[in-house]
């Protein structure tokens, strides 16, 4: 059977999308399995990470810890550094020197082999969804506020990419895109007062 292929498309904002199996593949001596339908898409902030969407309530939330088969034995060899299911799916994150790309086609197939054996995974506890909200909310709060108002003073713009664990991510866009004084800016301007608004802020970073 002809192996998976990684098909990358060079459209903004769309994920890599990976291939599946040809049709018509022979099945002979192959006991059937059902087929959990699961797509990638992109993380903001984390290039090395896709979420793979999943039917709403095939897996609790929260990390997983262990998995069945060769999901399992890709974790435990550092390809797939960590995996975490959230509202949306499951989120892959390859460990250091792997690609999506290089890996991609063999860590679809373990996914799909895993998922017909849900319920052998083992996960810890969910997060809590309740400070992220508090998190997106007042990264929100602040860029609508004199923060933002300074960045658009300057020709430019910014908008929060995602708010999660801690970290919020922003895009900035315009004259602020590629300056090399956006670290200074989101340090002095944005970091300093959302830490006001959200004290357990861990830090912002640029998308």
């Amino acid at each position: 059977m002809a192996a998976d292929r990684i098909r990358l498309h060079v459209r903004a904002g769309m994920a890599r999308r990976l291939a599946g199996p040809r049709r018509g593949a022979a099945r002979l001596g192959r006991r059937r399995h059902t087929v959990i339908p699961t797509h990638p898409e992109a993380v903001a902030g984390e290039p090395h990470s896709l979420r793979w969407i999943l039917p709403a309530g095939i897996l609790p939330e929260g990390d997983v810890l262990a998995v069945p088969g060769a999901l399992g034995a890709l974790l435990a060899a550092g390809t797939v550094q960590w995996m975490r299911v959230d509202h949306a799916g499951l989120v892959i994150a390859l460990g250091q020197g792997a690609t999506w790309p290089g890996q991609g086609a063999a860590v679809r197939a373990a996914l799909h082999s895993a998922l017909n054996q849900a319920g052998t995974w083992t996960l810890g506890e969910g997060p809590d969804r309740s400070t992220d909200a508090r998190l997106l909310a007042a990264t929100e709060a602040v860029l609508a506020g004199r923060a933002g108002d300074f960045i658009r003073s300057h020709g430019g713009s910014v908008a929060v990419v995602s708010a999660r664990d801690g970290v919020a991510t922003v895009r900035l866009r315009g004259a602020c895109a590629g300056c090399p004084a956006v670290s200074l800016t989101l340090q002095a301007r944005v970091e300093r007062d959302l830490r006001e608004a959200y004290p357990e802020l861990r830090a912002v970073r640029a998308a």
